[in-house]
């Protein structure tokens, strides 16, 4: 209940509003579930460039329904599988997370950090250089699609740095479908490309990854 409220509702405000009736929205935007291998192959091929990448390019971990609850807070709550116990200020202090980066569950929110599944280096890399900074907000910031940010340990965020599929994945072995999945969607959500070498290690990994299939639906 905490995700799809709280997200919706917060994405709702970094989003541009469409000028159609929301069920023609919603009919226009979504797409049939796809296979893994399927959706790879619909990534755009392009060389990646991180000149004049700075993070401050994306402004993160902001207030956007200005509810006191800024992006991580609202990660936090949604994602806790107990009701999370917040605080003033919306201090999230207690709670359980599954971290499926590794399979570790955590119960204090300091352990955590939030990752966002497409890192914004590599955002910045695949075509977010030439977005608007509005639009950089609302990638950083983005509570409409569950994958898009994500709650884990953060030993494991650390790690994975903004590095994509060909250089690091998850270390729990059964979470590498569902990641990569989760990684292709973010990208065809916001229109990212993907060099070859990063298309030939997520067409590999489809390929041992049976049924995996990939749904999201394009940002506005």
């Amino acid at each position: 209940m905490f995700k799809i409220v709280l997200r919706g509702l917060t994405a709702a405000a970094l989003l541009a509003v469409p000028l159609t009736t929301p069920a023609a929205a919603d009919s226009a935007r979504h797409v049939e579930p796809l296979s893994l291998a399927a959706a790879v192959d619909l990534l755009p091929a392009a060389v990646e460039s991180r000149h004049g990448y700075q993070r401050t390019a994306f402004k993160h971990w902001v207030d956007a329904d200005r509810d006191s609850c800024n992006t991580r807070a609202e990660v936090l709550i949604a994602e806790s599988r107990v009701e999370p116990t917040v605080g003033a200020g919306c201090k999230v202090t207690a709670g359980e997370w599954f971290s499926y980066y590794d399979g570790v569950t955590v119960t204090a929110p300091g352990g955590l950090d939030i990752d966002h599944m497409v890192p914004l280096a590599e955002a910045w890399d695949s075509g977010a250089s030439a977005w608007t900074a509005a639009r950089r907000e609302a990638y950083a910031n983005d509570l409409d699609a569950d994958r898009s940010l994500v709650a884990v340990t953060a030993k494991t965020n650390r790690s994975k740095a903004d590095q994509d599929p060909a250089d690091w994945l998850p270390p729990l072995a059964d979470a590498r479908c569902t990641y990569t999945a989760d990684w292709v969607a973010t990208k065809l959500r916001w229109q990212l490309t993907a060099d070859d070498r990063e298309r030939t290690a997520l067409a590999g990994l489809a390929a041992g990854c049976g049924q995996q299939l990939v749904e999201y639906e394009p940002a506005l």
